[in-house]
This record gives C-alpha cells, sequence and structure tokens, in this order.
C-alpha cells in the first residue's frame, strides 16, 4: 500500500476551506506551510495556482515522509525542510527568498503522531511515554517528566494546561512512581481517571486524562516557547497584503495567537494621559477574524478532531 493511500486513510485537515480562503492566495510567489504535517492544506494551496511555491517545514520526520508521498504531484514547487517551525527564518535564508506571500500554522497534533499508538501521544491506546514531535530530537519525554519532575512542577504544568485536579493528580502521580515508575499511557491515564469524581466522569463529554495528556506534550515539545519565537519573526518575512493563518486547538495558543494580533494592529501606543501622539506607532497588521472561525457542523461529523480547532487571520499592513 502506498505512502499517499495510507495519508488519504488517517489524514482529515482541519478547517480546509476557510484556511484556502484566509490566505487569498496570489497566482504566484512562496508560501509557508510551517507545520507541514500529512500536508493536507499544502496540497490544497498548491492545487489553487501552478506557479505557487510552497516551503514546508515540520519537525517530525516521519510525518515529512508521508507529505512528501502525498505532494509527489507538486515536487517541483514544494521545498521540504525537517527543521522546527520557529526556525523558519533560517530556511528563508538558506534558500535566498526574500519575502512570502502568506504563511500558515496548524498547531494541533497530527493524525499520524495520533493513530500511530507507539508515538505515546494517545491515551486511548497502551504505548511508552514518549510525545516528542520530533523523535529524533535529544530532549525529555514524557517520560521522563512524568517520572522525575518534582510534584510542585507537575502540578504547575498542570494547573497552567487548565487542569482542574492538577494538584490531585501530581500528587497521585508521585506516589504510584514511589512504587514503581510509570512507562506507558495506559498506566498515565488510569491515574488521572482515578482523580477525578464519580459525578464528573458520568456528565463530562471529554476524556479525563484529555488536559493532563495535552499539558504535557506542550511541555515536552516546548510548544508555547516555539509559538512565541515564531510570532516574534513572521512579520518581518510577511510582504505587504500578505496573510497569516493560524491554527490553534487549545486556549493558551490561541490566546497567545490573538494578542499578538491585537498589539500588531495597534495604531498610536502613547499612554492614555497624553494630549498628543508621540509614539508614532504605526499597526502592522489588520485583524481580519474578529472573531476565530470554528468548524461548521458539517466539518464536525466528518472530523470530530476539530472540535477545538480555531482560525485566526491577519494581513500584513
Amino acid at each position: 500500500m502506498s505512502l499517499v493511500v495510507d495519508v488519504a486513510k488517517i489524514h482529515c485537515p482541519v478547517l480546509l476551506e476557510p484556511t484556502v480562503t484566509f490566505l487569498n492566495l496570489k497566482e504566484s510567489g512562496y508560501y509557508l506551510d510551517a507545520t507541514l504535517g500529512l500536508g493536507g492544506h499544502a496540497e490544497a494551496v498548491l492545487k489553487t495556482y501552478p506557479l505557487i511555491k510552497l516551503i514546508g517545514l515540520d519537525r517530525d520526520g516521519q510525518a515529512l515522509e508521508y507529505a512528501r508521498a502525498r505532494l509527489e504531484p507538486y515536487k517541483e514547487r514544494v521545498f521540504f525542510f525537517h527543521q522546527n517551525y520557529a526556525n523558519f527564518p533560517l530556511v528563508l535564508d538558506e534558500m535566498k527568498v526574500n519575502g512570502l506571500n502568506g504563511a500558515l500554522i496548524d498547531l494541533g497534533v497530527s493524525s499520524l503522531q495520533l493513530d500511530f499508538s507507539e508515538r505515546g501521544f494517545s491515551f486511548l491506546s497502551d504505548a511508552p511515554l514518549d510525545m516528542r514531535m520530533d523523535q529524533t530530537a535529544d530532549i525529555q519525554t514524557a517520560y521522563d517528566l512524568v517520572n522525575f519532575k518534582s510534584q510542585d512542577w507537575l502540578k504547575g504544568i498542570l494547573a497552567h494546561g487548565e487542569e482542574v485536579f492538577a494538584s490531585k493528580i501530581a500528587q497521585a502521580i508521585c506516589e504510584e512512581r514511589r512504587v514503581k515508575p510509570i512507562e506507558t499511557t495506559k498506566e498515565l491515564a488510569n491515574i488521572v481517571i482515578n482523580c477525578y469524581p464519580k459525578s464528573w466522569l458520568k456528565k463530562s463529554r471529554h476524556h479525563p486524562a484529555t488536559k493532563t495528556f495535552q499539558a504535557l506534550r506542550l511541555a515536552v515539545n516546548d510548544e508555547l516557547g516555539f509559538l512565541k519565537d515564531f510570532l516574534n519573526n513572521i512579520l518581518d518575512w510577511l510582504l505587504p497584503s500578505a496573510r497569516l493563518v493560524v491554527l490553534t486547538f487549545h486556549s493558551l495558543e490561541d490566546r497567545l495567537v490573538k494578542h499578538f494580533m491585537q498589539d500588531n494592529a495597534k495604531g498610536c501606543i502613547c499612554p492614555p494621559y497624553v494630549d498628543k501622539c508621540t509614539c508614532n506607532h504605526k499597526p502592522r497588521l489588520s485583524i481580519l477574524t474578529k472573531k476565530p472561525i470554528i468548524a461548521t457542523k458539517q466539518e464536525l461529523e466528518l472530523n470530530p478532531r476539530a472540535s477545538s480547532a480555531k482560525l485566526r487571520c491577519a494581513e500584513k499592513v
């Protein structure tokens, strides 16, 4: 079975139509897909006009191979890089690209990472605790964090990830690891489940381990730190009228993106007590989504994983 067939089975790009629409594609130019994943959004971009060139980054080498197979028909116009999205300026410098006509970043976990249980991202199957998006990276895994970080650190990470039972879960993890190391996703998920009141378990639509796994994944991959780095640099590379489209799946990510766009859409930033503007600050962005775009009922029926997705778009002034 070919890689392309496999990708078609496991990958359904989220908010595909609004993503392509908001990018407002030109007939030619360079577009950055900073989180290429399995290539679903990239494929839609490349189909639109025959002169578009796409620069695709992903820190997941396995995903890159699937994307390369999927995008084979466009191979003359796609440039693949096994690279963290925060490092996109290094790639653009290497390619001698002076500006982008648009940029997309999709911060969700890919279908490949969720559906291949050995990656350790999912609490629905039993696998070693890993959660590294780049499996070649010499960084701490979820196993390392769960078994060796202090109780206060675990509590802080889980609370920052909006886990309401952060303190109880952190304590339970530390108690369990004194008996034996916590080695698998199922072991961790069961610890979390036991920390939830039965009344909550009966009424909630979400698995109780959702936020714990999400918080650990964010920490393992330093996702919020890299997102800040990406946002701090991207405006310098966007050409006038180029658009930035960001897909988030967590309120922490969405809040970062929202505030970044709002801050860069401001004109005068003088203190309110100043009668006349002296800062001469000019807005760098025009926000095109007053409220984030979310999946339609029809899309959710086809792809339930789109339920937490939010799209925000802004245009370079």
